[in-house]
């Protein structure tokens, strides 16, 4: 990002990449969200029955290097993650027990299929409902912000990394909990998804995860691509 070029819709801070942390995003435009097609569930659920032919117990996922560097990023900002599961392990999790996961809507569920492939973690917002540019940050002081699904605030401690607009709302604490706020709901038209991972994660997965999130996206809910971050890594402030 050159001084006179103009500001992307998603920018990671240096704190962030020195974490460890790696990050993308993709803002599509136009999109119909609605149910998940039968075609797409079955997809989810032959991923799902793969999860519970690779891995015996949810030890075994939270032995994964990708994991194990997560975890370490976490506790190095002050968070146990047996008390704030990273999205990813969560979903895996979940997938070894039932062998599907749950049907949301056609857009969560396609990231939601690419994360638990890839051992990243995907999420989206409604760009119409916050202030761009989504940043990547560490919290220079505690705040507070109210999660998806609740109606009581939670606290986002100092030094902890999560996301916030140009207005410093919170939309998402670390990569586990997301603001209601911003959620994406049948009325949203405009989406900026992030994939988040670490330096545990080599850069053709992340572009990989990029690209086959963006084709399952386009062809699930419609709609077009405005911007995407680089193959190289993303802006940077």
């Amino acid at each position: 990002m050159t001084e006179n070029s103009p500001t992307p819709p998603f920018v990671v801070e240096k704190e962030c990449l020195r974490l460890g942390l790696r990050a993308r995003a993709i803002l599509f435009r136009d999109v119909k969200i609605k149910p998940g097609t039968p075609a797409l569930r079955e997809s989810i659920r032959s991923a799902a029955r793969a999860v519970q032919k690779q891995f015996a117990s949810a030890a075994e996922i939270r032995a994964l290097p990708e994991f194990v560097k997560l975890y370490e990023i976490f506790r190095t900002v002050g968070v146990k993650p047996r008390e704030h599961p990273p999205s990813t392990d969560s979903l895996l999790r979940f997938a070894l027990k039932r062998g599907d996961l749950p049907a949301i809507n056609n857009l969560v569920d396609s990231y939601n299929l690419v994360s638990i492939q890839s051992h990243l973690s995907l999420g989206a917002h409604d760009i119409d409902l916050v202030t761009p540019p989504v940043r990547l940050q560490r919290f220079p002081q505690a705040t507070t912000f109210v999660p998806l699904g609740n109606s009581d605030g939670q606290t986002v401690g100092v030094g902890e990394f999560g996301y916030v607009d140009a207005q410093d709302r919170v939309l998402c604490r670390l990569d586990a909990r997301q603001a209601n706020f911003s959620k994406v709901s049948e009325t949203t038209r405009n989406v900026l998804l992030i994939i988040e991972g670490t330096v545990a994660h080599e850069a053709n997965v992340l572009t990989a995860a990029r690209e086959d999130v963006e084709r399952r996206v386009l062809e699930q809910c419609g709609g077009a691509v405005e911007w995407r971050s680089t193959d190289e890594q993303p802006d940077i402030l």
